[in-house]
């Protein structure tokens, strides 16, 4: 497996329209989408910056991962995807070579392939996810 792109860093954050506010008026980004995932227990405003999108993500849940994430280091980068071309291959290569995966099988939002890496200590302590869009 082999990243190809940074797809989306997503900064977790508890009070999602404070976080829009200062994001919007001092970098001047434009709102791409907002959207829930309940799947994973986020509201989420995304935003692109050339190739790249950049998520602030507030969770809709006490008990979500990012909630957690929140209560143990406060705001700050949650995780960073990178672009593969295939989740599904990307897992096996990744427990061939004995790493850990929190996934054992992709996940899928919005017609969206992504699994993560497990534990993020082993990412320098980013929660790491693999995507390829389809």
């Amino acid at each position: 497996m082999k990243a190809r792109n940074i797809d989306h860093i997503c900064i977790a954050v508890h009070d999602l329209g404070k976080a829009r506010k200062i994001y919007e008026e001092t970098l001047g980004l434009e709102l791409a989408l907002e959207y829930v995932a309940d799947s994973e227990k986020i509201h989420v405003a995304r935003y692109y910056l050339g190739e790249v999108a950049l998520e602030l993500m507030e969770p809709t849940d006490q008990e979500s991962e990012v909630a957690k994430f929140l209560k143990r280091r406060g705001e700050g980068v949650f995780l960073i995807s990178y672009g593969v071309d295939d989740v599904e291959k990307g897992l096996s290569e990744l427990k061939a070579k004995g790493e850990k995966t929190i996934d054992d099988a992709p996940r899928r939002f919005m017609g969206n392939r992504y699994a993560f890496i497990q534990p993020p200590n082993r990412m320098c302590g980013v929660l790491t996810e693999i995507f390829d869009g389809g």
